[in-house]
């Protein structure tokens, strides 16, 4: 329970970071919310990888890298979105700063998840 209640926490926190950076009144763009699809987006790969990947043979598996290399690719561009908005200048610095502090903590919470829930027990995601 506690791992789930401080992961909601992090998810709240990140998406309040995220929404600062759009709604205060000196920033006042809404561009930046266009990394909410990479938040939906990156952990799909990872996910269906993990469905079709049997996890018995202990050797390095094709499809479960690919699958992290695409993740690494979605979340290098969800960095990297605010800051070409701050270099065209549709958004502040100011707001670019709040927008890579709540990928971070988004980012940070998926990965939380997936190390708390990723076991094959019980009470896993993949039953989900």
């Amino acid at each position: 329970i506690a791992a789930l209640i401080s992961l909601s926490f992090g998810g709240a926190v990140g998406l309040m970071f995220l929404m600062l950076g759009c709604a205060l009144p000196q920033y006042n763009q809404y561009w930046p919310l266009f990394v909410l699809f990479f938040y939906i987006l990156s952990p799909i790969p990872y996910c269906i990888a993990r469905r079709l990947v049997d996890d018995t043979d202990a050797t390095s598996n094709a499809c479960k890298e690919l699958a992290i290399f695409l993740t690494t690719g979605i979340v290098v561009s969800a960095f990297g979105l605010p800051i070409v908005f701050a270099r065209a200048e549709l958004i502040y610095w100011g707001a670019c700063a709040l927008v890579l502090t709540g990928n971070t903590v988004i980012f940070a919470t998926i990965l939380g998840f997936f190390l708390v829930f990723g076991s094959n027990d019980d009470f896993s995601w993949q039953q989900w």
